[in-house]
C-alpha cells in the first residue's frame, strides 16, 4: 500500500500551485527575479496596473513567496522563496518537450498525408 499525503497537506500544496495559476503574479515574480523592486518599478517592468500589482504582491506576501521591506516611505519588495524559479523552470522545460513531441507528431501527419 502506497502511503499517500494527507488531505491537509494536498490541499496546502493546491493552494501553493493556485497562487502561481495567475499569469500576473508570475510577471510580478519575474519582475522581482533581478532584485528587489519597488510597486512603480513592478509596474513598469510589468505593464500592470498598480491596483493590480498591489493585490497580486499581497497575495504573493501570504504565500510566503515574496516578503516586504519598508525603507523611508517606499516599500520594496523581494523573492522570499528562491525555490520558486527552479520550480519554473522545471515546468517550462516541460512544457517545452511537449511542444516539441506535438509538432512532431504534426510533421508526421503531414509527411503522411502530402
Amino acid at each position: 500500500m502506497v502511503d499517500l499525503p494527507s488531505p491537509d497537506l494536498l490541499t496546502h500544496v493546491a493552494e501553493y500551485f493556485k497562487v502561481l495559476s495567475e499569469p500576473s503574479r508570475l510577471q510580478v515574480l519575474c519582475a522581482l527575479k533581478q532584485g528587489r523592486r519597488n510597486v512603480s518599478e513592478i509596474i513598469q517592468e510589468t505593464g500592470l496596473g498598480q491596483a493590480n500589482v498591489s493585490k497580486h504582491l499581497k497575495t504573493l506576501a501570504q504565500a510566503g513567496l515574496v516578503r516586504r521591506q519598508p525603507q523611508g516611505v517606499t516599500v520594496y519588495y523581494e523573492i522570499a522563496d528562491p525555490t520558486i524559479f527552479p520550480l519554473c523552470d522545471l515546468v517550462c522545460q516541460r512544457l517545452r518537450q511537449r511542444i516539441e513531441e506535438q509538432s512532431q507528431v504534426v510533421k508526421e501527419l503531414v509527411q503522411n498525408f502530402s
